[in-house]
């Protein structure tokens, strides 16, 4: 909050060159650059992370547990997928560049890239946004907890997820095997009601086919 900072000081900032502070990256075409208070410390409750994405790459399923977070898509395409904890309802938004979708706090959400070249600014009502990652949840849980909670085969589920060792961010990890991610995203169609909501989007009728 900026009504803490001291005005007066040599060490007040105002101005941030965010390239400098690149905090995540899988490759040239996949990284992320983030401001926060810790870098301009006349920022109020705000942030933001300036994102770049390849096509069918993703910003991993995650939860910001202090902040709402306003995607604005600069350039490329985007889907915006989130589960409303109220409804028990997944939500796939399609953004097209100068479009936003919103995020609220704590909501389980991820962001999949629809073209090369996507950019996305990511703001957040928080001063540094705070970041649970679903490769987390999945590494760090035992086996024998999610193998007991849903009746699941534990030798299966220790081979599923034994090649998640770290945090993801963005995935897919370089150098995955596994099927084209793009088979798994759905495709949205205006005329099937249940698979496209959100303000302004009900008379959207371009079919998404990657």
């Amino acid at each position: 909050m900026t009504s803490n900072v001291d005005f007066t000081s040599p060490n007040v900032q105002f101005f941030y060159d965010l390239p400098t502070n690149q905090t995540t990256k899988k490759d040239a075409q996949n990284y992320i650059n983030t401001l926060s208070v810790n870098q301009l410390n006349t920022l109020g409750n705000v942030s933001l992370l300036d994102i770049y994405l390849s096509k069918s790459n993703i910003v991993e399923p995650h939860v910001h547990q202090n902040a709402s977070e306003l995607v604005y898509l600069v350039s490329g395409g985007l889907i915006v997928s989130l589960i409303n904890p109220f409804t028990k309802q997944l939500i796939n938004i399609p953004v097209a560049p100068g479009q936003v979708a919103n995020v609220p706090q704590g909501w389980w959400h991820y962001e999949i890239a629809t073209a090369d070249n996507t950019h996305i600014l990511a703001i957040f009502d928080a001063p540094v946004p705070e970041f649970i990652a679903g490769s987390d949840l999945l590494r760090l849980t035992p086996a024998s907890v999610f193998a007991h909670s849903y009746c699941l085969d534990e030798t299966k589920v220790k081979e599923a997820l034994a090649p998640i060792t770290d945090t993801v961010v963005i995935g897919p990890p370089a150098g995955c095997q596994a099927a084209d991610p793009r088979s798994s995203v759905p495709s949205y169609d205006a005329n099937e009601p249940s698979s496209v909501h959100g303000n302004g989007w009900q008379g959207w009728r371009k079919r998404m086919l990657w």
